[in-house]
């Protein structure tokens, strides 16, 4: 022990040294992988129809049970259960929002206002994911969840439908959320928000991993959500989750139409092959 503390004033130094060459900028530890629009087609067909049950139960058959499930708290704007326009199956483009340490503009006249929020967008809180959104695109917003910001609004969340987009999961917030409805823009999220980005947050990365209501989402991952919530499938088991959960359905739907037979009761959507 006396060697220890002898020695130590003497090795202090060397370590001091050692730690003064590291480079300390800051590096991305976990791989992201790229895929064609026509594997990411491919991917969809297999999945396409399938329920976030029974998903989950796919999800449970290649030895992943609650991987994937999102906090139940990240929920459907609306639904619709007359065609279930309000589900999603695509494949995620992330995007994350962090909350800033950026100075508020202050009171100034309108053109000042204006102009500095305009600047704030441009610079600090844009949305370049927007080119990397196509058709089968979830966009997938890990954003500054506690900050009362409308990221997402009526506007840009058409536009982003209109470059591909089936629909858009946030742990955050959305605003118009009257016209978001109304255009019939699937939605999940974790709460109104109100406030403009400028001021509030700002984009740190594109196409990186994200984490959604506890949950680890990669670009290329398969997102489901319906009105039991929203469901994450890695990649790498995509195909076998869906081969399974497209037997589950298919069970499924063959019981219960024997029983609207039984009860003499008109088929509907959720029985339909």
């Amino acid at each position: 022990m006396k060697l220890h503390y002898t020695l130590l004033p003497l090795l202090l130094p060397l370590a001091c040294n050692a730690a003064e060459t590291v480079d300390r900028g800051g590096q991305n530890f976990i791989e992201t992988k790229t895929y064609t629009l026509e594997e990411d087609l491919e991917v969809l067909e297999a999945f396409d129809g399938l329920r976030v049950a029974d998903v989950s139960d796919g999800m449970d058959k290649v030895g992943l049970p609650d991987v994937g499930l999102v906090n139940t708290d990240i929920h459907p704007l609306w639904k619709n259960t007359e065609d279930y326009s309000h589900r999603i199956v695509g494949i995620a483009v992330t995007a994350r929002y962090v909350p800033t340490q950026r100075p508020h503009a202050s009171a100034r006249d309108t053109e000042g206002f204006n102009a500095w929020v305009g600047n704030f967008y441009n610079s600090y809180s844009s949305e370049p994911f927007t080119p990397l959104l196509r058709e089968g695109s979830v966009l997938v917003i890990d954003e500054a969840e506690d900050t009362d910001v409308g990221s997402i609004g009526s506007y840009n969340i058409l536009a982003w439908m209109q470059q591909g987009a089936v629909g858009v999961v946030t742990d955050g917030t959305s605003r118009d959320t009257d016209e978001i409805i109304a255009q019939g823009v699937p939605l999940y999220l974790r709460k109104v928000g109100r406030g403009i980005r400028p001021g509030r947050n700002e984009i740190e990365s594109v196409n990186r991993p994200v984490t959604i209501g506890g949950v680890l989402v990669m670009p290329g991952d398969v997102v489901v959500a319906d009105g039991d919530g929203v469901i994450v499938v890695p990649r790498a088991v995509a195909l076998e989750v869906a081969a399974y959960a497209q037997e589950i359905i298919a069970a499924d739907k063959a019981g219960r139409r024997d029983l609207y037979q039984q009860m003499g009761r008109e088929e509907d959507i959720s029985v339909r092959e």
